[in-house]
C-alpha cells in the first residue's frame, strides 16, 4: 500500500476526460465519473471535486461545432455549460442521496486573505455537512484556467486550503512517462517520485515530457500538494474504478510522495497562486545568493527587468539563461528596478533617492525553487 487511506482527498477531473470525440460533454463518462466518487464518499473518505468540463457543456447547448478558440466566445460557453455539468452531478449524487454544491473561485481568493479565509470556511463546511463540493475557476470572470492551467494549479490550492491529505489529477494520460508515449510505445512509466525537484534529470532534461504542456502543470500541481504534506497522484480517469483503487493505495499511475515539513500558505501563494506580471533577470552571483544562502534580492545583482509590474506585485526572477530562480512580491516598478539594475543598495540611495534604499524583493516576500526545478514559466 502507498499511503494510508486518505479522511480527505481532492480530485481533479480534466477536460480532455469529460470530452467525447465530438469535443462535447461526455455524460457518459461523467457519470462515471460520479459514481465513484459516491462510492469514495460512502467508503468514508471526504471528497471534493475540481472539475473541468464547462466549455464542453456549454458547446453541446449552443450547438458549437468546435471548440471555440476566441476569449469571450470560450468564457460565454463556460456561463452555459457550468449549470448544466452542476445539474449532472447533481442528478447521479441523488442517487446516493448526495447532494452537490458549486463553487466557483478566482485567484483573489487565495492571495486575499479575507477572501482565503472565507473560501475556507465555506467549503470546510459543505464537506462537514455531507456534501460534494464541486469547484471550478469562475471562467466568466477570470482567464487563466482557460489559457493555461485546466485547473491543476486550482485543485492543489484547494488541496493545501482544505489540508487535505491527497490529491488525484485524473487525465487521459496514464501517469508521468520518461518519454512521450504518443511517440514511444516503451516509454517507462515513473510509478513513484519522491523528489520533484530532482525529476528532470530522472526524465530527460528541460525538452522531456515534463516541459510539454498539460503534464508540466501537473507536476507543479503535484508540487503544491507535497509542500502541503500532501500526497499527489496522477492516473487515467478512464482507468475501471480508477478512483478506488488509487484511495486504497493500488500501484496506479505515478505516485508523488508527501513531503515532511508543509509550506505556508503565503508562500505557496506568492510561488504557484499568483501570476507574474512580468521578470527580473539576476546574475549568477546573485542567483547562488537567492537559492544557497536565503538572500534578499538587492539592486547590484539585477541585470534587466521585462514586464509591466508596480510595486507589490508578483515577478519571475530568473538567470540570464532563462531558468527559473524563484517567484516574489517586488518592491519596485519595472523602470525602477531597470534603473537600480547593478547598483548596490548604498549607490541606488545615493543617485536615485532615498526610496531605493529597500530590497527589490525582501527574502520573506520570495519563494525560490530549486536549480533544476521543472516549473519555469512559459506564462509571459
Amino acid at each position: 500500500m502507498r499511503f494510508d487511506p486518505p479522511a480527505r482527498c481532492v480530485v481533479k477531473i480534466g477536460s480532455s476526460s469529460l470530452r467525447g470525440d465530438d469535443g462535447r460533454l461526455d455524460r457518459d463518462q461523467v457519470a462515471n465519473l460520479a459514481e465513484q466518487v459516491a462510492r469514495a464518499h460512502e467508503a468514508g473518505t471526504q471528497v471534493v471535486v475540481v472539475s473541468s468540463g464547462a466549455v464542453a457543456a456549454g458547446m453541446g447547448m449552443l450547438a458549437l461545432p468546435e471548440r471555440p478558440t476566441d476569449l469571450p466566445t470560450l468564457q460565454a460557453a463556460a456561463a452555459v455549460g457550468q449549470g448544466e455539468l452542476i445539474h449532472i452531478y447533481n442528478r447521479h449524487f441523488a442517487r446516493h442521496g448526495l447532494a452537490a454544491s458549486q463553487v466557483l473561485l478566482t485567484q483573489d481568493d487565495f492571495v486575499r486573505r479575507a477572501r482565503y479565509l472565507n473560501a475556507r470556511t465555506v467549503l470546510a463546511k459543505l464537506v462537514e455537512l455531507g456534501t460534494i463540493p464541486i469547484v471550478n475557476e469562475n471562467d466568466t470572470v477570470a482567464t487563466e484556467e482557460l489559457a493555461y492551467g485546466d485547473n491543476d494549479h486550482l485543485a492543489a490550492l484547494v488541496t493545501s486550503m482544505l489540508d487535505a491529505d491527497l490529491l488525484i489529477l485524473l487525465s487521459d494520460v496514464d501517469g508521468l512517462f520518461a518519454d512521450d508515449p504518443r511517440t514511444n510505445r516503451d516509454a517507462r512509466l515513473i510509478g513513484r517520485v519522491d523528489d520533484i525537484a530532482g525529476l528532470e534529470a530522472v526524465v530527460g532534461g528541460s525538452g522531456s515530457v515534463v516541459g510539454r504542456g498539460g503534464m508540466r502543470t501537473k507536476v507543479e500541481s503535484a508540487r503544491v500538494a507535497v509542500s502541503s504534506k500532501a500526497h499527489a497522484v496522477v492516473a487515467n480517469a478512464r482507468r475501471p474504478d480508477v478512483l478506488a483503487d488509487v484511495l486504497a493505495g493500488v500501484d496506479v499511475g505515478t505516485w508523488f510522495v508527501a513531503g515532511e515539513r508543509r509550506l505556508e500558505a503565503r508562500r505557496l501563494w506568492i510561488g504557484w497562486a499568483l501570476t507574474p506580471h512580468g521578470r527580473v533577470v539576476v546574475d549568477d552571483g546573485a542567483a547562488a545568493a537567492l537559492r544557497d544562502r536565503g538572500r534578499s534580492l538587492l539592486g547590484v545583482g539585477v541585470v534587466s527587468a521585462t514586464g509591466d509590474f508596480s510595486p507589490g506585485d508578483p515577478v519571475e526572477v530568473v538567470t540570464q539563461g532563462g531558468v527559473t530562480v524563484g517567484r516574489g512580491l517586488v518592491n519596485y516598478a519595472t523602470n525602477d528596478v531597470v534603473r537600480m539594475a547593478g547598483l548596490s543598495t548604498a549607490a541606488a540611495s545615493e543617485h536615485l533617492g532615498s526610496g531605493f534604499a529597500r530590497e527589490v524583493i525582501h527574502r520573506d516576500d520570495l519563494v525560490v525553487l530549486p536549480a533544476n526545478d521543472v516549473t519555469a514559466s512559459d506564462r509571459l
